[in-house]
């Protein structure tokens, strides 16, 4: 990465108006190349990934998903398959979301299109398989000089705020907000998160730390997502638990740029005490691995005690994005 991911993460916009040209070879070999690293997410789901050039036949299919028929001029999808499963969502959006960082740092605008695509144009373009699915694509491209300044949609949805902090992260449980000390390195990384984007800026993720490890919560949107009668009729993928990815995603690349590792499990805490409807999606269990930045970002601003010889080894697959 040419940036860091703090700053792409916090230069990327949705964009639904682009510059109506081709993707330059130099980006488009480096993007693809990237996409072809993303092969298995964090929670075991194998997934896939490619850059397509598109076509009037691709902007056509736009036009009967509401605002998303208000893309104009993309020239580029980035199509992606995940193999059904137990955690196929969540994975499927942490790895989309490391292709819209990449596709970020190289000067490409992107926005994500969720809904029911396994039988589209887009499913046939990657051979999507029977035990396939594919929840989102990617718009791509270069964005027109106004293509911020002048979306409605992004005004309407409220793209430029968010739920504060308090309201999403905690200490414990729910209702407590997490107590960062001054100049904690996850400060930063909680930030991040809450800048993550989301289908229609719900922002449906809660952490929450206990004993120096991070819990991810989905907290549906009430009346919106699974359950409702759109999300049955149109048969739409369960975007909410896609969006969990995608603050997972965000989460572990800042944490990494900052000096700590970890990995992901799934291992629901034996005592919870949750908030009406919240639903466990994973567990960061950071890393005490060296002397250095890493033992004084666990030890010294998580409170995280561990006797000799009782630390696990890292388990997390190698990260694609590149320091």
């Amino acid at each position: 990465m040419k940036s860091s991911i703090e700053d792409i993460v916090k230069s990327r916009y949705s964009c639904r108006t682009y510059a109506e040209r081709p993707i330059e070879a130099v980006d488009k070999g480096a993007l693809s190349e990237f996409l072809a690293s993303l092969q298995t997410g964090p929670l075991g789901s194998r997934a896939r990934f490619s850059l397509i050039a598109a076509t009037e036949k691709d902007r056509e299919s736009l036009k009967g998903l509401g605002t998303y028929g208000m893309i104009r001029g993309a020239t580029g999808f980035i199509v992606g398959a995940v193999e059904r499963g137990a955690k196929d969502m969540e994975d499927y959006g942490y790895l989309l979301e490391h292709a819209v960082l990449a596709a970020t740092d190289l000067g490409l605008a992107t926005c994500w299109l969720g809904g029911s695509f396994s039988k589209s144009a887009f499913a046939r373009k990657i051979a999507a398989g029977r035990r396939e699915i594919v929840p989102a694509v990617l718009a791509t491209g270069y964005a027109r000089v106004d293509a911020k300044a002048t979306d409605r949609v992004r005004q309407r949805a409220g793209s430029d705020r968010r739920l504060p902090a308090a309201q999403l992260f905690y200490d414990d449980e729910f209702g407590q907000p997490v107590a960062l000390s001054s100049g904690s390195p996850y400060a930063q990384v909680l930030e991040a998160v809450r800048w993550a984007p989301s289908a229609s800026n719900k922002q449906p993720w809660r952490v929450v730390r206990s004993r120096g490890v991070w819990h991810f919560y989905l907290q549906r949107t009430k009346g919106y997502g699974k359950g409702t009668a759109v999300f049955s009729l149109l048969r739409l993928a369960d975007l909410q638990r896609v969006d969990m990815g995608i603050a997972m995603c965000h989460f572990e690349l800042v944490a990494r740029e900052q000096g700590g590792t970890g990995r992901w499990v799934v291992e629901q805490p034996a005592t919870d005490a949750l908030a009406e409807g919240a639903e466990y999606t994973a567990t960061w269990i950071p890393e005490v691995e060296h002397e250095g930045l890493a033992v004084e970002w666990n030890a010294a601003n998580l409170g995280i005690v561990r006797e000799s010889g009782n630390q696990p080894k890292s388990e997390v697959a190698s990260c694609p994005v590149e320091r």
